[in-house]
This record gives structure tokens, C-alpha cells and sequence, in this order.
């Protein structure tokens, strides 16, 4: 499964295997064996040990899985091994010519994990760590690391659907309330992310850079004893990527090419032309709702000056049969000096409002029309091509390549480019040095302009344009106002406006690693390992004056740039020694320092004289009143020591302990250093004698404890007072003349107290196999508490400031996780796989300020004491972060109960919220003169109404492998108990200038006389007095989605090597095939996951190896 690990030094009884055989005694007479080795599917394996039993006498099979070994004893056994595989015993009985077929194992515990600092096999492990091979994703093409990550247990993964994909990744929870971020485009910050390895060194950069077809293997560092060797940023978990390495033999060409069809799946919908009118047809007649005094009842036509008593007033005259009048009938409803001349379809269209602007009257007249919605999205393309050469020698092992990757989103606009290649090289230069190289580099093309989608009524968005709307007018050219010249504000078309933009947005970052090994007697090996790392970033972008819609003063060039320097490195000291065969003993011992440094420029040149033709190229000529400059520079500076010791008696008891000490510039003067210690035990009882239950085939019982640290702050000078230009003042000079002065000024209070966020968490694991591990299990539990978090505490007004960042608060998030890997079948020409995970998390706010409030009961007395919330965050004592805490909507106010709505200042049609706390309502008569209790809404009738974070998730995938060359695999993932608040229900998204402007609104269903909904609101819907205009609904958040299926066909290998090609694989794959959510609801709203837009991507891939 981590084939890099065969291609370097290999240890076996303690005696180092080359591609030649151990040489043995030259007195012997010796029979020379030859072999082949394959694979379970027919394909030669290099790189696999022939080890004859009983000695010390073994060698490597070549590129083409052949081997020759010399053996004392013509009948001796031997022994054939390769990771991933089960160990072959071979009885040579005289022969002196073998073919071995080896069968893949289902797992093995002998398989390689990287812990930090170094590697263990999974039998040693102690901490809770979960790996994960990009081998078994490959025929569904991820596109991103998150794309390999997604579906872990215990890792939440989000979904972006831009084009460059992603999402933001959190292990085991929120671990803080500290979401501070200096990226405007990311609001929750780096604080709760997990901490990135790369090849054994922390890496700073995105993992956009990283090409997930260079990646080996994964491993997740879970629980504080396994992420504690990088105790300073290790409290949110740890990812360590490892990329590929080249196999020994002759060099291996790779390449790999993928087009990806992306278009949309899920998002909000806007009417048609037909929907549109009857939409508008709705909201006049909804005007008109009121009480009927003569009958009492709710009614249509009954308020109103221009439809009042008039049915169907605002029905397409086609279409008046439901009200049982005449089109001679309905055109008398308005004076004949207003009809005169005008056909019916114009009259309706007068009474709709569609004649606010005459071009819109016209195209309706004209059944002109145009899909904005179309206009917004689109269907993507994505090529994404790969090519590596490989290979591996006595003394050198190489991996190069290159990737090209265009990808086009679902939203017109949404584009980005990626080009990005690697280069790994190891070299054995003598017996005692290793040295090693990595080189990463990407430049990509970030930027991008897409209309604006903005879901609040007063954004931008031209979806919502009217369907009778001009998209081009009559010479050819893009319409600069599509509703006409009256319709102000949001009168948008991207297609105009886009010919006025330039931009040009990119990173160019190099990323390298240099390692120097030197092997020392008794075990003994000193690592050092440096990585710096270079990152250049532009942005350009330009807006011309040529467009009137955009005045001079504010209109022009915006160019920013910044250059981020980056290195860390190490010094590591390593004992590996085994004592008798039953002590095992690793000692590491780490040295660390980093530093970062950042600089960015940026302008602003507006109003470019005598003409800005030459856009961001040339701005000196900008207007300097219009203009602006800026620049800004952090430096940070960290450190560190580490001591880890690992101890195992007879692969039945294990221990792990670990103590480290980080230094970090950001914090205190008084408190920039902390000490992070951990601990983990393991007891592996199916190797006990004793222990006889032969269907079991592992069984060991984990347990560790510990405490890490987390760093990632936004400011890195958020301990010291900062300096800032604040204005000028006035100033009278000894004559008397009036001056201005420019002054700075502190606008924060220094904390040199400011210490460390600490993490400290328990883990108790299980890992259990069956039946030879054709079953696995892992299950742990856990609980993680994070103390002394980063957070602003309000200072008194005489302080001078508002504020200060301190250590307060605790936050507990504690869960379980278990996953279960099964082979189902193995049949010669059909195998069946099948992984399950399932995780739990409770995440829930312990303390916050340590202010103390009375506790009183109705009556005003006070009954104890309690720790105070933070409401305005959204924070409260014993519930989680990102709790929901609002007012709770318990259904729509329907026609018989217009009395009752009125007493909340509604009408039917709005929302009823539930009035919880009943002891401030006021005394208050009705219009029937009746005394009654008139509620008074405010933060007391909120209620706690569930948790936006889904608590459990769930991953399921199936693999088939069919007649040998077919692969199928079928994998699908759930997020349960997951609420939204949303008030779309409302209807509101036309507010009374919107309505009027004929804005096109989003599909909805709405509560109408006819369509007495108790779900979703009136159009234009109000909440009751001191409630917000909107008040939100819950929703339920939970999905079931059909992620992926994949198929792949492998050429016969016989067919190849006629050619001389090794491999050629065709694949096809489907992305988000399909949504299931509990709520009905979310087809209004867009996908459950996202909030909003989903992609659905359909990919054809072809790869082939020489």
C-alpha cells in the first residue's frame, strides 16, 4: 500500500537487502534459483523480497518481477513478501525455476504510517491515526486533496463547487470560539483547521498546490498523543501527505489525462415568463385581502382603491372563467379612456405594472423574452492532464512532474488554472549519507469575474432581471440597462458591464524541502531537514470610465501585491534499536525553528487623465485627490524541542511519550512559551498465549492522553498596542495661523500576559480483525477540552479602549468514531469490498468570561448564580458554537384567523412565533373591545433550536473488481442532524421597490387564499412587532448523498506487451450523482450541504504507463 517505503533502504532480520542477493559462503556449493513474481491480476512486481528461510540469504525482484537467488539447499523454502500482500512460502523441492503469484492481504498490520518525525508500522501504533490511499480513489479523478479526504471518519470536510473546488477541513470539531481571519474571502479563519504536513515538513501554502496525483498516502493525526510531536499548532488535528517516490527498475512514464463536465445540480430557481406573471398576478391580488363585513370572512377584493370589488381584476383575460365574468367585463373594470386603443393583453400587463419602463411593455407585447438564469450559468469544461517519469536504482530514486488543469465552473466566469509540477530525488551517497530533495511549484490563475448572484434583495443579481427584460438591443450590443432607464439600482448586466473589466489574479509559489540523513551505529540516525518556501501574488484589476454607469472619481484601477517568505526546519536524532528480540525502543529527539515573513503594496488610481485606454498598465496619471496608497509587513518567528519515546515489550505492550516545548512571537512577552505533554499506551492482546479465538486476528486496545497547542492567530502583533493613522487635528502656530497635523494613535491595549491556547484530550481505541482482517474495525472515543482560548474581553470606558485580546473561556468537544472494512467476496474473477465509517461529535461551550449573573425566577428573586452568555455571538454556557439560538416559527396565520393575527400586528399569510416569554406581555384591547395580553417580543423568546454542524456523519463505498479488468466503485456519505435557519420562506425577496421595478423573484410556493400553506408565508410576509422584518425558519439539514461511481477497464496485460506499453486504463466517473434530504424544502433553496449552488461533474479519464 506505501510502495515508496520498498524503494529505499530495506531492513529484514536486521541485514540490508540490495537489488543483488546476500552473498554467502564461497566454500558452498550454491543453486542458482530463478523466478518471477506477479501480481494477484498477472502484472510482475518489483521491488519484492525472496528471502530463503532460515537464513539471512535474500535479494529484490527487478523491474520485471524476475529474480535469481543462490541457496545453499536445493530444497530450501523461501520466502516471498511485499507490502499490501500476503507472505508466500514456496518449498523448491529440487526446482530451480519458479513463477509466484502473490494475493493481496486486505490489510496488514506491517503496512508503514507516518507519525511525525517519522515512521511506524499501524501494530505499534498507540494514538488514534487513520490512513488513507489516493490508490483507491484514482478512477473517480479527485481533483483535490479534500476530494481523497472526504468521507473519514471523524473529518469534516466541506464542499465548494467553484471551480477550483476544495472546502475547509476540521478533525473532531470546532476546537474554539477564535475565528479571527485577515483573508476577506474566508470568515471563519485558520484556527479551527488541521495542521499540514508535507514530506515531513509543516507547510504553509494551500492545498490547491499540491496535486493530488502526486500524493502516496495520507495520514490523519486524530488524538493529542499522535499529533503532540507538533504540540504548537496540532489542537485541530494533523494531516500528514506523503508524496510518491519512484519503484526500482527501469524508469516508469506516466500519463494521465481527464476532461470533467461540470454543470449545475442544485441552486435557487427564478420564474419563467408564465410563472412570472402569475406571480405578479398574486402579489396585486394579495393586496386585496381583508375582511368582508358583511360576511365576516377573509376575502380577496375587498381592500384596495383600484380592485376593490372588482374579481379577477388582475387575471389574464384569457383565463377568467374561474371568476365567472365576460373579457368585456373585466376591460369595463378601468374607464374606457384608459383601455381605448389598447388590446387586453396590454391593459393586463398596465395593471401588472409591466409598464414602469416602456421597454419592458414592449418585449412583453412582443413576447420577448430572455432566460437570465441561463445566462448566469452554464456548462463547464475541465481538462486536467498529468505526466510523471519514475524511477529507482541502487543509489538514486527520482519522481517528476508536471500537471496542466483548466477548469471551468458552473457560473459563467468562474475559471481557474493550475499548473504545477514536482520534483523528488534521494541519493544514497555512501553507505552513511542519504540526501534528498523535493521542489513544488505551482502558478495559478485565482481570479475570476461571474455575475453577481447576491440572494439579499438589495445585491446585485442578475437572475432575478425580468424575463421581458432586454438582454441585447437593436444594434447587436449588450443592453447597459436590461428594465429600462427608470428602473434604478440593481439594473444589471453582466455582459454588458463585463467589457468594461480587466483582471488578472494569480499565486506563483515555490515550495521546497533538502534533507540530509546521516546512519550512525547502534541504530542511531540524525535527520536535517529544511524547507523554504516562496510565494508571489498579483492582483490587477481594472474598471474602465468608458462605462457610464460608473463615475470617474470612484472608477479606475485597483493593483495589489504581496511576496510571502517562508522556511522551517529541523534537526531530528533518532535510536531505533530492538533488544533480544522483544525490546523495541525508538528515542527522537527535535530541534525546530521557523520564521515567516510577508510584505504587500497595493493602489488604488482612480479617475486616469486624459484617458484610461491603457487600463492597470499605466496608472501615474491617476488623480491623486481619487487615489490611494498602502503596505503592509508582518514577521513571525517560532521554535521548538521535542523529545518523543516509544517502547514496545514483545509486540504485546506498547508506549508512546512525548514532551515538547514551542516558543511562538505572537504571544505575551511574558508567555511566548508553553510545554505540551502526552502519552499512549497499547496493549495488543491478541498476541497473548493465552489468547486461542483463531477467528480473531488482531485485537488491540489503545489509550492515550494529552495536551497541544494552537497558534494560527490572524495578527501576529495581536498582543502588542497598535499603532494607526487616525486623521489630523487642528493646531494654531505661535502667530496664530491655523494647522493640520496628522497624528497616530493607539487603538489597542497590549496584553504581554497573552499565552498559548491549549487542547488537552483523551482517546481510548479499539482495532479488532477477523478471519484473517477480511473484517477490520476501528472504534475511539474521545473528549478534547480547549482552554484559554483567544478571545476580546470588553474593557470600561475610561481605559480608553474597547477591548482586549486575552486567554478566556473553555470549549469540550467530545465523540466517537468507528470504521469497518470488509472483502465481502473473492471469487478468481470477482472481489468485493466495502468500507464503512460513522462518527459523533458533540461540541458544547463550557465557559466563556467568567462574568457571574443572578439567576432569578419569575418573580424576580434571585435563586443562585450563573456564568453569563455571550448573545451577540451567538454564545451560551453548556450549548455548542454554532448552536441556533432564534425565534421559533410554529406555523402561518390562516384565514379564520385574521382576529387573532391582528393582535400581533399581522394579517393572514404571516408567520405565527411562538411568544415564549409570556411575563413582560402588556395589557391590551382588541378591536372588538376585548382585553387581552399583547406579547412583547424580544431576546427572551428565543429558543435553542438545534446545531447548523451535522453531529454524525457517515461514509459508504463499495469496490468491485470484475473479471480482472473491470473496476467498479460506488461510494456515498451523509451529514445527520444538521439545522438551517432561513427566512426565504418569507417571501420578501420583492420588497415594495423591487415589486415595482419587476424584478424577477425566486420560485417559492406562498401562501395565497387558494394555497392556504402552513409552511410557507404570504408574499411580502411581516413578522410580529419587536421580531425581526423576516424571522427566520428551521430547517432540517440532513442529506444522504451519492457521491461517486466509477468504472474502469485495464487492457489485458498480454495485449500490452506486444506493444511494450505496461498499462492502459480507461475510466469514467460521476461526481454528486444524486441528493436525498430530509427536508423537502431544500429543492427551493439549493443543495443541503453547500447552503446554496451544488455541481454535478461527469468525467472520462485515460491513463497509460510505459
Amino acid at each position: 500500500m506505501i510502495l515508496s517505503l520498498l524503494f529505499s533502504l530495506f531492513q529484514v532480520s536486521g541485514y540490508a537487502i540490495s537489488s543483488t542477493s546476500t552473498t554467502v559462503s564461497s566454500n558452498v556449493l550454491l543453486t542458482e534459483i530463478k523466478g518471477q513474481v506477479n501480481d494477484e491480476n498477472g502484472m510482475p512486481l518489483p521491488g519484492v523480497t525472496v528471502l530463503e528461510k532460515g537464513s539471512k540469504n535474500a535479494t529484490l525482484t527487478d523491474f520485471d518481477g524476475k529474480f535469481s537467488l543462490k541457496v545453499e539447499n536445493p530444497n530450501s523454502v523461501l520466502l516471498i513478501s511485499f507490502l499490501g500482500y500476503t507472505t508466500a512460502e514456496v518449498s523448491l523441492k529440487g526446482k530451480t525455476s519458479i513463477t509466484v503469484k502473490m494475493q493481496k492481504a486486505t490489510t496488514s498490520l506491517d503496512e508503514v504510517v507516518v507519525v511525525g518525525y517519522g515512521k511506524m508500522k499501524k501494530k505499534d501504533l498507540t494514538g488514534a491515526i487513520v490512513q488513507v490511499s489516493p490508490d483507491k480513489l484514482v478512477n473517480q479523478n479527485p481533483q483535490t486533496v479534500q476530494d481523497i479526504l472526504r468521507g473519514t471518519p471523524g473529518v469534516r470536510v466541506g464542499y465548494d463547487p467553484s471551480a477550483k473546488g476544495g472546502g475547509r477541513i476540521q478533525i473532531r470539531g470546532q476546537t474554539s470560539v477564535y475565528t479571527a481571519s485577515n483573508n476577506k474571502d474566508d470568515k471563519y479563519g485558520p484556527h479551527n483547521d488541521p495542521l499540514i504536513i508535507l514530506d515531513g515538513m509543516q507547510f504553509y501554502g494551500e492545498l490547491s498546490e499540491i496535486n493530488p496525483d502526486d500524493i502516496a498516502q495520507l495520514d490523519i493525526l486524530k488524538d493529542a498523543s499522535a499529533a503532540s510531536v507538533y504540540g504548537s499548532r496540532a489542537a485541530a488535528g494533523v494531516i500528514l501527505i506523503s508524496t510518491k517516490k519512484g519503484k526500482t527498475g527501469k524508469p516508469m512514464v506516466s500519463f494521465t489525462t481527464n476532461t470533467t463536465i461540470s454543470n449545475k445540480s442544485a441552486y435557487r430557481k427564478v420564474y419563467s415568463p408564465e410563472g412570472y406573471l402569475k406571480y405578479r398576478e398574486d402579489w396585486e391580488t394579495a393586496q386585496t385581502y381583508g375582511v368582508n363585513t358583511a360576511t365576516g370572512q377573509y376575502e380577496a377584493f375587498i381592500t384596495g382603491t383600484v380592485a376593490n370589488g372588482r374579481p379577477g381584476y388582475f387575471s389574464n383575460p384569457n383565463d377568467l372563467s374561474k371568476w365567472g365574468i365576460t373579457e368585456a367585463q373585466w376591460l369595463a373594470y378601468q374607464p374606457t379612456a384608459q383601455t381605448v386603443g389598447k388590446s387586453s393583453k396590454e391593459v393586463w400587463g398596465a395593471r401588472l405594472g409591466l409598464n414602469f419602463d416602456p421597454s419592458l411593455m414592449a418585449n412583453f407585447l412582443a413576447d420577448k423574452t430572455h432566460d437570465w438564469s441561463n445566462s448566469s450559468f452554464r456548462t463547464g469544461i475541465n481538462h486536467d492532464n498529468n505526466l510523471s517519469i519514475s524511477g529507482a536504482g541502487d543509489r538514486v530514486n527520482y519522481y517528476m512532474s508536471f500537471g496542466y488543469l483548466t477548469s471551468e465552473g458552473a457560473i459563467v466566469g468562474n475559471d481557474y488554472k493550475s499548473a504545477r509540477s514536482n520534483m523528488k530525488v534521494d541519493a544514497k551517497v555512501t553507505d552513511w549519507l542519504d540526501l534528498g530533495l523535493n521542489v513544488n511549484f505551482q502558478d495559478r490563475s485565482d481570479g475570476d469575474i461571474t455575475p453577481s448572484l447576491g440572494t439579499n434583495p438589495g445585491d446585485n443579481n442578475m437572475m432575478r432581471t425580468s424575463p421581458f427584460g432586454t438582454f441585447i438591443d437593436a444594434n447587436g450590443n449588450y443592453e447597459r440597462q436590461p428594465m429600462g432607464k427608470n428602473v434604478s439600482g440593481q439594473n444589471y448586466n453582466y455582459y454588458y458591464e463585463r467589457q468594461f473589466i480587466e483582471k488578472e489574479t494569480g499565486y506563483t509559489t515555490l515550495n521546497t524541502i533538502f534533507n540530509a540523513k546521516v546512519s550512525l551505529p547502534l541504530g542511531i540516525t540524525y535527520t536535517f531537514n529544511i524547507a523554504p518556501r516562496y510565494q508571489f501574488f498579483h492582483d490587477r484589476y481594472f474598471r474602465s470610465t468608458q462605462n457610464p454607469n460608473w463615475p470617474a472619481a470612484t472608477t479606475g484601477v485597483n493593483r495589489n501585491n504581496s511576496t510571502r517568505f517562508d522556511y522551517n526546519l529541523n534537526n531530528n536524532l533518532t535510536w531505533d534499536y530492538t533488544i533480544a528480540q522483544k525490546h523495541h525502543i525508538i528515542a527522537t529527539f527535535v530541534q525546530e525553528a521557523e520564521e515567516r515573513r510577508f510584505w504587500s503594496d497595493g493602489m488604488d488610481a482612480y479617475n486616469i487623465q486624459p484617458s484610461d485606454a491603457l487600463g492597470f498598465h499605466l496608472v501615474n496619471t491617476a488623480t491623486m485627490a481619487n487615489s490611494a496608497i498602502r503596505s503592509n509587513d508582518t514577521h513571525e518567528t517560532a521554535d521548538a524541542l521535542m523529545a518523543r519515546l516509544f517502547y514496545s515489550f514483545d509486540n504485546r505492550y506498547m508506549l508512546t511519550a512525548t514532551i515538547r516545548r514551542d516558543g511562538y512571537s505572537a504571544f505575551g512577552a511574558s508567555n511566548p512559551y508553553a510545554v505540551f505533554p502526552s502519552f499512549g499506551v497499547a496493549w495488543n492482546f491478541k498476541n497473548e498465549k493465552w489468547f486461542n479465538w483463531d477467528a480473531m486476528s488482531t485485537g488491540k486496545l489503545r489509550l492515550s492522553w494529552g495536551k497541544n497547542g494552537n497558534r494560527m492567530l490572524a495578527d501576529p502583533y495581536i498582543s502588542l498596542a497598535n499603532l494607526v493613522n487616525t486623521g489630523t487635528m487642528g493646531y494654531l502656530d505661535p502667530s496664530g495661523k491655523a494647522l493640520e497635523l496628522k497624528y497616530l494613535a493607539l487603538d489597542r491595549m497590549a496584553n504581554p500576559n497573552l499565552e498559548w491556547e491549549k487542547t488537552t484530550s483523551t482517546n481510548i481505541g479499539l482495532d479488532l480483525g477477523f478471519l484473517n482482517d477480511r473484517i477490520t474495525a476501528t472504534v475511539d472515543a474521545y473528549r478534547a477540552s480547549t482552554h484559554d482560548m483567544i478571545m476580546s474581553q470588553s474593557l470600561p470606558g475610561f481605559t480608553g479602549f474597547s477591548s482586549i485580546a486575552t486567554n478566556l473561556g473553555e470549549v469540550q468537544n467530545q465523540g466517537i468514531e468507528l470504521s469497518l472494512n470488509t472483502l465481502n467476496m473473492k471469487r478468481e474473477n470477482f472481489e468485493w469490498r466495502t468500507t464503512f465509517g460513522i462518527s459523533y461529535n458533540e461540541n458544547k461551550i463550557v465557559s466563556l468570561y467568567g462574568n457571574m449573573v443572578d439567576i432569578k425566577d419569575e418573580n424576580g428573586n434571585v435563586i443562585g448564580r450563573q456564568e453569563g452568555n455571550d448573545s451577540a455571538n451567538g454564545w451560551f454556557i453548556g450549548k455548542s458554537i454554532t448552536q441556533i439560538w432564534d425565534y421559533r416559527i410554529t406555523g402561518i396565520w390562516q384565514k379564520d384567523e385574521w382576529k387573532e393575527a391582528q393582535k400581533y400586528g399581522q394579517r393572514p399569510g404571516d408567520p405565527k412565533v411562538a411568544n415564549s416569554y409570556t411575563a413582560d406581555d402588556v395589557d391590551a384591547v382588541d378591536a372588538d373591545g376585548n382585553p387581552y395580553k399583547k406579547a412583547v417580543y424580544n431576546e427572551k423568546d428565543k429558543q435553542f433550536l438545534g446545531n447548523s454542524n451535522s453531529p454524525v456523519q457517515w461514509s459508504l463505498r463499495n469496490d468491485f473488481k470484475i473479471y480482472k479488468n473491470w473496476d467498479l466503485g460506488i461510494s456515498m456519505y451523509s451529514n445527520v442532524g444538521g439545522k438551517s435557519l432561513n427566512s426565504n420562506y418569507m417571501n420578501t425577496f420583492n420588497d415594495a421597490s423591487l415589486y415595482k421595478f419587476n424584478f424577477n423573484p425566486y420560485v417559492n410556493p406562498y401562501w395565497t387564499l387558494d394555497n392556504p400553506t402552513n409552511e410557507w408565508a404570504r408574499l411580502d410576509a411581516k413578522g410580529p412587532a419587536g421580531t425581526p422584518v423576516a424571522p427566520g425558519r428551521l430547517y432540517d439539514r440532513s442529506f444522504i448523498r451519492l457521491d461517486n461511481i466509477s468504472l474502469a477497464y485495464t487492457l489485458p496485460k498480454d495485449i500490452l506487451d506486444k506493444v511494450h506499453i505496461k498499462s492502459i486504463k480507461i475510466y469514467a466517473s460521476v461526481q454528486n450523482v444524486a441528493t436525498w434530504s430530509a427536508s423537502k424544502e431544500w429543492k427551493y433553496y439549493g443543495d443541503p450541504e453547500t447552503g446554496g449552488l451544488a455541481t454535478r461533474q461527469f468525467n472520462l479519464g485515460f491513463n497509460f504507463q510505459l
